[in-house]
């Protein structure tokens, strides 16, 4: 007679898994030891070839500036923070709505889908400057370029997910007298909702670049703006230490995302519970 699971398993064992947050920090202790090294690494190599700080600082006088900075760079974060997130809501929203309008409306899909793509190849940071003289130095032009350098991904992946719903599902609803409305809430939508999210994981990192471009084109606050004050003064110490909370913005909003995922659209997780 074989053996079940629970009675191979030692009772001891049972319950004990590490949580899957401390799993994912555990794998992560390679990149973490090979991050320290490069730092070491970089850190001797600067003091043994007396770079000017200047030119490149040492990971100290990085430190250094985020601690004597601190007020000013959360002051900034703060700013950049706001506009990743009010742009990247609002291109979320217009990609998926846009992504529904082609799979529902076929005529109307052809007519805007070729456009979208167009539109994708126009060099986003070339429209940086023409927001700013259209909308002046506040909110609005930082927004409006994180909407149209991340609504893209959203709505291309959204609309792959639609249109790959299960065909033969489809048929038997037809067969029913469903609307193509409803097949399209009852099925489509929900089996696109993992390509929606591989999209809205692509528009994250996307919004917290164009809201940095938009403060390099014009802004009065903000990490983007900190950075270019910083190396117009020659303060690069100040220069990465921003860039340093910039790449920490990004990995929290994208871990956001991610925790979002696991936790409302991935099935089959226990946090669900």
């Amino acid at each position: 007679m074989s053996a079940s699971p629970t009675d191979v398993v030692p009772a001891g064992a049972r319950g004990r898994a590490a949580p899957k947050p401390f799993r994912g920090l555990w794998r992560a202790g390679p990149g973490v030891a090979l991050l320290i090294a490069l730092l070491v690494l970089w850190e001797a190599g600067l003091r043994v070839f007396d770079v000017p700080a200047f030119v490149l600082p040492t990971p100290t006088q990085i430190v250094g500036a985020l601690v004597a900075k601190q007020s000013e760079l959360a002051v900034a974060a703060w700013v950049t923070a706001r506009e990743v997130l009010y742009g990247f809501v609002l291109s979320s929203v217009v990609g998926a709505a846009l992504a529904i309008c082609i799979a529902r409306f076929e005529r109307l899909g052809s007519a805007v889908y070729p456009l979208m793509v167009v539109f994708q190849n126009v060099p986003k940071i070339a429209l940086a400057p023409i927001f700013v003289l259209w909308f002046g130095y506040d909110l609005m032009p930082k927004i409006l370029l994180i909407v149209v350098m991340a609504f893209f991904p959203v709505a291309l992946n959204m609309l792959v997910g639609l249109r790959s719903a299960d065909p033969n599902l489809v048929a038997l609803l037809k067969s029913v007298g469903a609307t193509r409305t409803q097949i399209l809430m009852r099925v489509q939508i929900p089996h696109s909702l993992p390509a929606l999210m591989a999209g809205i994981k692509v528009a994250i990192t996307l919004s917290v670049i164009g809201a940095i471009v938009g403060e390099f084109a014009g802004a009065s606050a903000g990490l983007g703006y900190v950075i270019q004050f910083a190396s117009t003064q020659m303060q690069m110490p100040l220069v990465f230490a921003a860039l340093v909370e910039v790449s920490l913005l990004g990995v929290l909003f994208y871990y956001a995302v991610e925790w979002f995922e696991y936790r409302f659209i991935t099935w089959g997780g226990e946090a669900r519970h």
